[in-house]
């Protein structure tokens, strides 16, 4: 029988994903527009690169279709800016190359308080309501954020929803691929904008799994690993009729 009690809890718990959700959004569009202009030039695109992995010059020469030269001019500026640093020396055909990785400041570039403000909701949450409508109420974040996106998917096709979903993972503030591993289709991302509530609570990845199930239109079922190197993997599974 529903009670009093638990009708005042089901709304708590409405409103405060709702302010969740107002947050991140109002953050993002304030960082939005100098962050699509940044990444567009191809200093950009090189701190896109690094956020996946240490990079040589070479490899991000060939990634770019620069010569090594221009590769190296906009390392020197970056350095400078303290965007981009020195990680190592890989070895080489003739010598070793030197690699390289983001620097401390390059963490301003990508949005992290929303792992903080989640973290901090589900905290309080956590000691507040059952588990299950905890979960619930991660679910249907990832659905408010996909909804935005789901007029213009219309007619799409499976990797174009695909292709979309990468998109918008980035927007929010991860570095995510699509892989095909043993006939398996999977997204794994790095630098995921609320990794700091999934130690605690794993169950802020429901968040994105959500998302993606609603951007992709096809189950998609999380395999995150987290600790001090969280990374995520999302594997999407096949809809009846999808090869």
């Amino acid at each position: 029988m529903q009670t009093a009690r638990d009708t005042t809890k089901r709304g708590l718990v409405k409103h405060s994903f709702d302010f969740l959700l107002a947050s991140m959004i109002f953050d993002l569009m304030k960082h939005i527009g100098w962050r699509e202009r940044l990444f567009k030039s191809t200093r950009g695109r090189i701190l896109d690169l690094l956020r996946t992995r240490d990079r040589t010059v070479n490899e991000l020469a060939e990634e770019l279709r620069l010569t090594d030269n221009a590769v190296r001019a906009h390392l020197a500026s970056l350095e400078r800016d303290r965007l981009v640093v020195h990680s190592g020396m890989r070895p080489g055909f003739r010598k070793p190359h030197a690699t390289y990785t983001l620097g401390p400041e390059a963490e301003q570039l990508f949005p992290k308080a929303y792992g903080r403000l989640v973290s901090l909701l589900m905290s309080i949450f956590s000691r507040q309501i059952k588990p299950r409508n905890l979960r619930a109420g991660m679910r249907a974040a990832g659905q408010a954020v996909a909804n935005e996106h789901l007029p213009e998917l219309r007619g799409k096709t499976r990797q174009q929803r695909i292709d979309a979903a990468l998109g918008i993972l980035k927007e929010l503030g991860g570095a995510a691929t699509f892989k095909e591993e043993d006939g398996k289709h999977f997204i794994y991302g790095n630098g995921c904008p609320i990794a700091a509530a999934t130690a605690n609570h794993p169950e802020a990845c429901l968040l994105a799994e959500s998302l993606l199930t609603e951007i992709i239109g096809a189950p998609v079922k999380e395999h995150c690993t987290r600790g001090s190197a969280p990374s995520c993997r999302f594997e999407v599974k096949s809809t009846r009729g999808t090869p």
